[in-house]
């Protein structure tokens, strides 16, 4: 049966999933790419982007570990891209070049009707206007039986807490403060809505948690 996850998200020691200030320069928000420092300095990582090398143990056994099973992804708008309200045209094809890392559909949350982009590698992404619960049914028929992986952002990520649709996650603090940015969590109540953390392990450059809804 599909789960819907979130995984490798990585937050800082503030709460913040996301800095101040995103633009096309600096699409994590302003100190945002620290976050994932963790992340980049991966095996997986590297081989995700053509490249030789990177380190392996606990960091990277997560990083692999969060593209096992998964049959489809959900993504804010954000994650896909800087564009703003509706589509001026159609050449704005996401962040990642024409093999993105996502080899499966992809189910973009937006308020703007645009058609199917068919990628390199066996992603097509998917633009989803009527909510995320929509999104969800989308998602779940495209991957037939495997996971469904919510990437973020924290907008979409918090959407789908508010809503318990989310079945379990993998945080990854990270040894950086942001002061100001998204929070993750500023005013959601998570025992409340069933949540716990079940398990945390050290990395070599973060810390990974674990939390389940019961």
């Amino acid at each position: 049966m599909s789960k819907l996850s979130v995984r490798s998200f990585a937050v800082s020691l503030d709460g913040y999933g996301a800095g101040p200030r995103q633009s096309l320069g600096a699409p994590l928000g302003e100190g945002g790419m620290a976050l994932h420092e963790w992340l980049f300095a991966t095996r997986t990582a590297r081989r995700m982007f053509g490249q030789e090398g990177g380190e392996t143990g606990v960091d990277d056994d997560f990083a692999a570990r969060g593209f096992e099973n998964v049959g489809a992804w959900i993504l804010g708008r954000n994650m896909f891209g800087p564009v703003r309200g509706p589509w001026p045209d159609e050449s704005w094809r996401g962040w990642w070049g024409e093999n993105p890392p996502y080899h499966t559909p992809v189910f973009v949350l937006t308020h703007h009707a645009r058609k199917p982009l068919e990628m390199e590698g066996g992603t097509t992404f998917h633009f989803v206007t009527d909510g995320i619960e929509s999104a969800l049914r989308q998602a779940k028929s495209a991957a037939n039986g495997r996971d469904i992986r919510v990437g973020g952002g924290v907008e979409t990520i918090r959407a789908y807490l508010e809503a318990r649709l989310i079945d379990d996650l993998h945080l990854v603090v990270s040894p950086v403060l942001l002061g100001s940015g998204e929070s993750l969590f500023a005013g959601i109540d998570l025992p409340f809505l069933g949540y716990r953390c079940v398990r945390q392990v050290p990395g070599i450059r973060a810390t990974h948690m674990e939390l389940v809804k019961q």
